[in-house]
Parts: C-alpha cells; sequence; structure tokens
C-alpha cells in the first residue's frame, strides 16, 4: 500500500480532518487524523492492517505477540496481531502508567512487537515499551499506522509506519497566525477527564 493510497483510507472514511487541533501532546495542528472513523469499518482496517503486517513481517520476521498500549492502539493492535498470526495484548494505564494487566503475560522468549495506531511526539510509545521491560520476551520493535513526525520520532527501537508523514505541529504559543485564527479543537482521549 503506497503512502497516497493510506491517506486515501483517511480521506474516504472521513478521518483525515483540517482546522485547528490539541494534540495528545499538547502541541498544536492544522492536521487531525481521528482513526477511530477507520476502526468503525472492519474491512478499511483489516486492510490497513494486512498491509502493516507485510511491512513488519519484512522488516522483523516473525512476530509471537503484539503488545498495544489502550485505547488507541488496541484495535489496531489486534487485527495486526491477527495478519500476523501472533497473540494480541495490551497496556493500560494504572496510577498513571502503563502496565499490563488482566493477567497479560508474555512467554520467555517470545518475539514482541509492539503496534500503535498513530506516532506524532512517541510519548506513548516509549511509556508502552517502558511498561514492557523485564516481562521476558524478546522486543524486536515497533510498528504503526502512522508517523506524523516523518520518521524524526525516536521512540527507542526500529519503527514501522504504514504512512510516514511530516504534519506539522506548533507550540501553543508559537502559533502560525492563519492556525491562531481557528478555534481549537481537542479531538483525542488522552486526558479525559469525568464530568
Amino acid at each position: 500500500m503506497t503512502p497516497d493510497e493510506v491517506k486515501a483510507e483517511f480521506r474516504e472514511a472521513g478521518a483525515l480532518l483540517e482546522g485547528h487541533f490539541i494534540l495528545s501532546s499538547g502541541r498544536r495542528s492544522p492536521v487531525f487524523l481521528q482513526k477511530m472513523f477507520i476502526f468503525m469499518d472492519p474491512v478499511r482496517t483489516a486492510r490497513l492492517c494486512s498491509a502493516l503486517a507485510e511491512k513488519v513481517t519484512a522488516r522483523f520476521g516473525k512476530i509471537d505477540v503484539v503488545v498495544s498500549p489502550a485505547v488507541g492502539g488496541i484495535v489496531p493492535g489486534y487485527e495486526t496481531a491477527r495478519q500476523l498470526g501472533a497473540h494480541a495484548i495490551f497496556v493500560e494505564r494504572e496510577n498513571g502508567a502503563f502496565s499490563l494487566r488482566r493477567g497479560f503475560t508474555i512467554p520467555r522468549g517470545a518475539r514482541v512487537l509492539m503496534v500503535e495506531d498513530i506516532v506524532t511526539t512517541g510519548l506513548s510509545s516509549r511509556e508502552c515499551l517502558a511498561a514492557l521491560e523485564g516481562q521476558g520476551g524478546e522486543l524486536v520493535g515497533a510498528a504503526c499506522l502512522v508517523d506524523r513526525s516523518g520518521g524524526e520520532v525516536d521512540i527507542g527501537v526500529p519503527l514501522v509506519s504504514l504512512l510516514s508523514w511530516k504534519v506539522a505541529d506548533y507550540a501553543a504559543d508559537a502559533l502560525p497566525p492563519e492556525l491562531a485564527a481557528l478555534p481549537a479543537v481537542k479531538p483525542g482521549s488522552r486526558d479525559l477527564k469525568a464530568k
């Protein structure tokens, strides 16, 4: 699947949004990828994750366990694991930090891949990877549907992406005038509070 085909999947799903968005990192961007519009279509999700699984296999070989960060990484992690013939588990926050819960374990010697939805700064990826330290498997690398850093982000392990796209983002106090003129929207899920 080519980068243009991946972008087309997001456009056709209504998942490539333009405006003024507050990202999970707190940075601002004129582009937001609403991946849940992708994941609500099982056929589209399977198509994208199948292409990601092909890239993963070419880069890392056989994978035994796919681990993803909750919540956004669960669907692509599961579907990529299904395409790879691997097990799918996830980490979730407990006292503010990611950890394996629900009885999930990684067998000693298992080849482990971390799968994310979208990587921008790599914070969630690094937090997920930190939760896997000392779990017994061999962490071979990571994969994501979209790397918004255009290949610049360093998460500490090799990262394979279906689409590497340098999307502009800015500090809140350094916005270009055309972005500052638009109302800011925070469509992501990090730091949601109960009302």
